[in-house]
C-alpha cells in the first residue's frame, strides 16, 4: 500500500496543478475581459452622458441645431454650425501643415541626418510632445498672434484677400474669388481660425513625426540598400520603398495627430478669438466645440447648458467618425497589400 500511494501521488499532484492552472487562466481571462469591457463601458458612458445631457437642446431645436449658426443665450437660441465648422477648419489646417513637415522631420532623422545629430533632435521632438497644451496657447497668444497680425496677416490680406488696405484687388483675389474670401478680413488682431490652425500644427507635429520616425526605422536595411545599389536617390528610396512599406502605420500616426487636434481645448481657446460668428475668411475669429464648452460651461444653465452638452456629444461623434475612417482606410490598404 505505501508503494501504491507513492506511485499515485505524483499523478494526483500533477492533476491538481493542472486544475489550479486552468482556474488561474480563467481568472486571468476574466480579469482581462473586465479591463476591456471597462474601457468600452467608459466610452459608452461618456457618449450616453453627453447625449442625455443634450436631450433638451436636441428636443427643442431638432436637426436645426446642426445647421444653425445662431448662438444667442439672451433669447435661448443655439446652433452648432459655428463650433463644428471651427473645429473642422482648424484641424484641417493643422493637418495640412503638420503632415508634410512631420514627414520631412522623420525622413531626415531616419535617412539623412548624421548619427551624432539624430538622438538630440529626436529627444527634442519627444520633449515638445510632452509640453502641456496651455504652454502652446500662451505662446500663441503673446508671441505668435501679435507677430502674425503685424507681419503675416497684412501680406495675406493685400495679396490674396478681397479686402486689401489700398482698395485694389490683387490678381489672385480678382480671378480666384474663393481665395479672396478665404483671406479677406477687416479684423485687426491676430486671433483667427488660421492662427489656431498653425498653433495646432505646431502641437501635433511632434506626435506625427515621432510615429513616422519609429516606423521608418522598421524598414529592412536590405530593401533600402538594394534600391541604392540600383542607382536610386534618397528621395526615390523614401518615396518608393520606405513610404509604401510603412503606409498603414503612417496613416495611423496622422489620424492620431488629427484626433489630438480635434479635441484640443486650451491652446485653441487662447488664439481662436472665440467669436460665435460664421465667416468664410480664415483670418477672422471663430469658435470650436472645445473652446465654446471651456468658455461658457461654468456659467451655463438650462437650455444653454444642454446645448453645450449637445456640442460635447457632437465632438464625440466627429472624433468617432474620424477614427472610423482611419480604420476603414487601413483595412482597405491591408486588403490591397494582400494581408
Amino acid at each position: 500500500m505505501p508503494a501504491n500511494d507513492t506511485a499515485v501521488s505524483p499523478a494526483l499532484v500533477q492533476q491538481q496543478r493542472a486544475l489550479r492552472d486552468a482556474r488561474d487562466d480563467r481568472l486571468f481571462g476574466w480579469l482581462l475581459k473586465g479591463c476591456a469591457l471597462l474601457v468600452l463601458a467608459a466610452l459608452l458612458g461618456a457618449a450616453g452622458a453627453t447625449l442625455w445631457g443634450g436631450r433638451d437642446a436636441f428636443g427643442t431645436f431638432g436637426w436645426h441645431f446642426l445647421t444653425s449658426a445662431d448662438w444667442d443665450p439672451g433669447n435661448d437660441r443655439y446652433g452648432a454650425l459655428v463650433p463644428v465648422y471651427g473645429t473642422l477648419a482648424t484641424s484641417f489646417i493643422a493637418l495640412l501643415i503638420a503632415v508634410p513637415v512631420s514627414f520631412g522631420i522623420a525622413l531626415y532623422l531616419s535617412e539623412v541626418a548624421p548619427p551624432w545629430l539624430r538622438t538630440p533632435v529626436a529627444s527634442a521632438i519627444e520633449l515638445l510632445a510632452g509640453i502641456p497644451s496651455i504652454i502652446y496657447g500662451m505662446w500663441g497668444l503673446f508671441i505668435f498672434a501679435p507677430f502674425f497680425a503685424e507681419h503675416v496677416k497684412p501680406w495675406l490680406t493685400n495679396y490674396l484677400g478681397d479686402k486689401p488696405d489700398d482698395g485694389k484687388l490683387s490678381w489672385v483675389a480678382e480671378h480666384v474669388p474663393f481665395v479672396g474670401k478665404l483671406f479677406g478680413s477687416d479684423y485687426p488682431f491676430g486671433a483667427s481660425v488660421l492662427t489656431a490652425g498653425i498653433v495646432l500644427a505646431v502641437m501635433i507635429i511632434p506626435f506625427i513625426s515621432s510615429v513616422m520616425r519609429e516606423v521608418f526605422q522598421t524598414v529592412p536595411t536590405r530593401l533600402k540598400e538594394s534600391a541604392y545599389a540600383l542607382g536610386s536617390s534618397t528621395w526615390e528610396v523614401s518615396w518608393d520603398i520606405v513610404l509604401p512599406y510603412t503606409r498603414s502605420a503612417v496613416i495611423g500616426g496622422i489620424f492620431l495627430g488629427l484626433g489630438r487636434a480635434l479635441g484640443e481645448t486650451m491652446a485653441v481657446t487662447f488664439v481662436l478669438g472665440n467669436a460665435m460668428q460664421l465667416s468664410p475668411s480664415l483670418l477672422d475669429p471663430g469658435a470650436s466645440i472645445a473652446s465654446t464648452i471651456a468658455n461658457q460651461f461654468s456659467e451655463a444653465a438650462g437650455l444653454q447648458k444642454s446645448s453645450l452638452m449637445a456640442l460635447a456629444f457632437l465632438l464625440f461623434v466627429v472624433t468617432f467618425i474620424v477614427l472610423l475612417i482611419a480604420r476603414l482606410m487601413l483595412r482597405r490598404l491591408a486588403r490591397k497589400e494582400g494581408r
